[in-house]
């Protein structure tokens, strides 16, 4: 009971947190994941391949509900969704094989590396300026490998990469949140999918009710509590002092940082 209570908490925040402030909830799900399956003595060395794993599909879901509300408010780049997705799924589905070979202490590392750059970010307020504009085809293609391969590999939607992208490349930043969330499916589809496949080869030494990478308890818990508060925070966001709100959960970001750091030693 304590275990789908904590699911739910979880859920219910992340959600929140990713309506009010606009960013994935995975920064928070798979730090917070990794604590409770090793709290349960699932099997270390795949502690982290579920976390990432049920994160990623989770975003499935949250990903469609936040890509409808930007697409009716039109502020979906189709075109660019479609010249970066092909990169962005193969780029994903080849960084859940590399996972699935990465030991789960090199995914702790990258992955506090990874926080603290994005906690850094959102104190500093750092924003690329825009100074170039949109790659040709290939270098699309490029841009999307290494977005879906980071995001994969730290159980992410991907805004965190795919918005300064575009703001680099002139693309107005309500445009770009908007085409982000877009490009959040394709990297939660091909990242749910692929960690599943990878997870199969080891299904035996998973815990109970895993599909794959991907443990189902977490999943439907996580899905149902966090669909009831990610319009919640959206809703509240023309309200609250939003930027100082970032700087309050960088500072979280840093603490669920440092916990997974010592957790290393």
């Amino acid at each position: 009971m304590l275990e789908w209570i904590a699911y739910i908490v979880l859920g219910l925040f992340a959600g929140f947190v990713a309506g009010l402030l606009g960013v994935g909830g995975g920064l928070i799900i798979v730090p917070v994941l990794a604590f409770i399956f090793a709290a349960h003595h699932f099997p270390e060395q795949y502690v982290m391949h579920l976390a990432l794993g049920t994160s990623l599909a989770s975003i499935i879901f949250t990903s469609l509900s936040s890509l409808r509300a930007h697409h009716a408010h039109a502020a979906v780049d189709w075109k660019v969704w479609r010249e970066v997705a092909p990169g962005i799924v193969t780029g994903t589905l080849l960084g859940t094989v590399l996972a699935a070979y990465l030991s789960a202490f090199f995914l702790k590392v990258f992955f506090v590396v990874f926080v603290f750059y994005v906690g850094t970010q959102m104190l500093l307020d750092i924003k690329p300026k825009a100074s170039r504009a949109l790659p040709g085809l290939l270098g699309m293609f490029a841009a999307g490998n290494v977005i879906g391969a980071v995001s994969s590999l730290v159980g992410i939607g991907g805004g965190t990469l795919s918005v300064p992208f575009m703001t680099w490349c002139n693309i107005q930043l309500h445009r770009a949140i908007g085409t982000s969330s877009a490009i959040g499916l394709p990297i939660a589809v091909a990242g749910a999918v692929g960690y599943v496949a990878n997870g199969l080869a080891v299904r035996t030494a998973l815990p109970e009710h895993s599909l794959g990478f991907i443990y189902l308890p977490a999943l439907a818990a996580i899905v149902a509590a966090s669909m009831m508060t990610a319009p919640l925070g959206a809703k509240l966001a023309h309200k609250l002092p939003v930027k100082k709100l970032k700087k309050i959960f960088a500072f979280l970001l840093y603490v669920l940082g440092i916990r997974m750091a010592v957790s290393l030693f």
